[in-house]
This record gives C-alpha cells, sequence and structure tokens, in this order.
C-alpha cells in the first residue's frame, strides 16, 4: 500500500492550475457571516458531532493529555505545543506529520524531559507511560525510564553522534553506565547492534568514527544506540532527513522490521506523506502546536477530512500528473509568538467562513471512536464545495 494507490488526487482541494477560491454551491458563498449552507442540510453554526473521549490511565502504552509547552522570548511567549493529546499502544506505528515549526519535535523532546528549560516551559498536560505521569515523575525514575523504556532516535545524526569517540562505544555507553557490563561483551554487543541494523562488515567497523560513515549509515548507528536497551518505545525524529531518495526507503524498511521483530511502539515525526504510507498504523496530523486530525492510515491517505491534510496530500507528486505544476498549500505556517485566532489554518485555508476567523474548532470525533478532525465543517460539506 502505497499513498499512489488511493483515489481522488487532489483530495479536495484545487488542482493545479484551477482557482483557488472555491465554487459557490447552495449558499456556500463567502459571505463573511457563520450562516452557510450545503446542497443536503442548512446549519446556522457548525454542526454537531462528539467531542474525542480520552481514555482512562493505564489503557495506552503512551498517553499524551492536552500538553502544552511555551517559549519565554524576547519578542513574547511562543506557544509551541497548544493542547494535542494522542496515544499509542504497544507494537503500534503512529506517525505524527506537519510542516516544520508545527511542534512535532517540540512534543517529542517534552515527553522524553530533554528540552532546554529555560525558554521551555511545559505550561500543563499529563504523559502518561504505565500509569505513571512522566511530567510530574522523580527525575531519578525518568532518568530509569529515558532510554531503557523510551528511546529516541534524532533527525540529524551528524551532530548528535560525538566525532572524537568511536560509533562501537557510542553505541553501547549506555549498556556500560547502567549495566556495568565488561569493555569486551559491549564490543561484542555494539557489534550485534551494528548487524541488526543491517550495517556491513559491522565487526571491522566498529572502531571507526563518525565521520567515516554515509549519512544513511549514520542514521543506522543511531538506531542501533536507541535499540540497545531494549526500549519498548521508540521515537524516530525526521529519521530521513537529508538521506536520498533510496536510502530513505531502506531505513523505513528498517524501522517497520525492527519493530515487529523486536515488538516494540514506534512514533515516526516526520514531514513527509510519502514515507509513512507503507509503516505507520495510525496518524496524527498537527498545524501550529495543536491537532488537526487523527485516523488510522487508510482512513487519511482514502479520505482526509481536514483541509490541511487535503492540502498536504494534494501536495504530493504523482506520476498521473507528470507535466502540471506541483500544488502547494498558499501563504506559510504561523509564528507561535502571535497564533491567528479562531481557526489558525483558516488564513491560508479554501474553505474559510467568518466562523473560522472567530472560533477555535474542537477536535470532535467523526463517525468511528478513532477518526477525529479540528474542523467546523465535516468532510462532506467541503467535498459539496469543492464539486
Amino acid at each position: 500500500m502505497t499513498y499512489q494507490q488511493y483515489p481522488h488526487p487532489t483530495h479536495g482541494y484545487p488542482a493545479s492550475g484551477e482557482s483557488q477560491t472555491a465554487p459557490v454551491v447552495a449558499g456556500w458563498g463567502d459571505d463573511r457571516s457563520a450562516s452557510w449552507d450545503t446542497p443536503t442540510a442548512a446549519w446556522t453554526t457548525a454542526p454537531s458531532r462528539a467531542r474525542v473521549e480520552r481514555p482512562t490511565s493505564g489503557e495506552h502504552l503512551l498517553d499524551v493529555r492536552d500538553l502544552r509547552v511555551e517559549f519565554d522570548t524576547r519578542d513574547g511567549v511562543a506557544r509551541v505545543v497548544n493542547g494535542i493529546s494522542f496515544h499509542v499502544d504497544p507494537g503500534e506505528t503512529l506517525a505524527i506529520l506537519g510542516e516544520s515549526g508545527s511542534g512535532k519535535s517540540v512534543t517529542a523532546q517534552a515527553v522524553l524531559g530533554i528540552l532546554d528549560t529555560p525558554p521551555a516551559v511545559v505550561r500543563g498536560g499529563q504523559v502518561l507511560y504505565g500509569g505513571e505521569d512522566l511530567l510530574t515523575m522523580a527525575p531519578e525514575r525518568r532518568r530509569q525510564v529515558r532510554g531503557q523504556e523510551i528511546a529516541m532516535v534524532f533527525q540529524d545524526a551528524l551532530s548528535a553522534l560525538n566525532p572524537v569517540y568511536p560509533v562501537g562505544w557510542q553505541i553501547t555507553e549506555a549498556l556500560r553506565s547502567r549495566r556495568g557490563i565488561a569493555k569486551a561483551d559491549a564490543k561484542r554487543r555494539a557489534v550485534e547492534l551494528m548487524d541488526l541494523v543491517r550495517i556491513p562488515a559491522a565487526a571491522q567497523r566498529v572502531d571507526d568514527y563518525p565521520h567515516q560513515f554515509s549519512g544513511g549509515m549514520r542514521q543506522r548507528v543511531m538506531i542501533a544506540m536507541a535499540l540497545a536497551m531494549r526500549p519498548k518505545l521508540l521515537i524516530a525524529d525526521e529519521p530521513t532527513t537529508a538521506l536520498d531518495v533510496t536510502v530513505q526507503a531502506q531505513i523505513m524498511d528498517l524501522l517497520a522490521t525492527l519493530r515487529a521483530e523486536l515488538e516494540m511502539a514506534l512514533i515516526l515525526i516526520t514531514h513527509d506523506l510519502g514515507v509513512v504510507a507503507d509503516v505507520a498504523d495510525r496518524i496524527t496530523v498537527m498545524y501550529a502546536g495543536r491537532v488537526v486530525e487523527q485516523a488510522d492510515v487508510h482512513t487519511l491517505y482514502g479520505a482526509p477530512a481536514h483541509p490541511y491534510t487535503r492540502g498536504l496530500l494534494a501536495s504530493v507528486p504523482r506520476l498521473e500528473r507528470r507535466g502540471q505544476g506541483l500544488h502547494s498549500i498558499s501563504g506559510t505556517p504561523p509564528n507561535p509568538i502571535a497564533i491567528p485566532q479562531g481557526c489558525a489554518f483558516h488564513p491560508r485555508c479554501p474553505y474559510a467562513q467568518q466562523m473560522c476567523r472567530i472560533t477555535e474548532p474542537t477536535l470532535l470525533r467523526i463517525g468511528r471512536l478513532d477518526r477525529a478532525s479540528a474542523c467546523h465543517f465535516p468532510p462532506e460539506a467541503l467535498d459539496a464545495r469543492h464539486a
């Protein structure tokens, strides 16, 4: 299953060359009022849908609830994460998607407790792991969880690796410091981990330095480091950044294989929809520090509910559109110091109405419990407007 297999190439967004203003359908003119119609319904306010129910503690491996992170800067307070909630279960892959600046990496760092404070400040929320809140956990207990039970692969392997130590030494540093294994055993374990992540001639390369590896091989070293303690949850932050397409596919295949073999959960943070189509079970889409859509991978790629998700999918190059211009979402992501009132996406949204400029939409369930969207209008109304 790949994203090319799904129907509706533009996913409700204007195709390349079309006007960014959707046609008027049954009263859908942008009259700057809160009243609007579709061919089958007429509402004076946004349609009512059920709120997303939060599960009780202990039901998920990791359960993030209403997490809020701010940065104190000279220009003001930057609200980088604005009340996001998601969960991941054992053996599951959750992809967190969004443009650069949407708050994905800050969310991961807040979960692990590795934010620089100051300027970062966690203003609220819970991060429940096995029923314990990582945000209020004692520092020593959180240090035990970090690395041993929850590990992270950073996006820039060259910066994350220490240039003056061999990769084998770095892979087993945690094993030596936390479990006190002997030097010879540590080196043997480093070779095993390098073999596990498919680094050729691991026994001969275990004493090489980071600069002696290619970008793809350095990323494999980072994955080996993260797996050294056999974590239950692996967070991969943009693991294919700056890699060519072939190597990207190899890294994603490796992560999917390791997740299955080691029976661990995986949170995959990325802005590239193409790399997660084959490996993710569920997807959370972020924009301006908020969750705007959640769904299983088949539903999200086949029938995206939020205009932002539709725009992202419409921007993916496709073979059937060869020779045509690439679609893009107009405008730029908002400054976290000055997030617009109402829906943060409304300045860039071709479907925006007056209520979008005034009222912030709530993440609401669409049909099934595992699908939700933070848009004032349901998908069928957006489809009708684009028809």
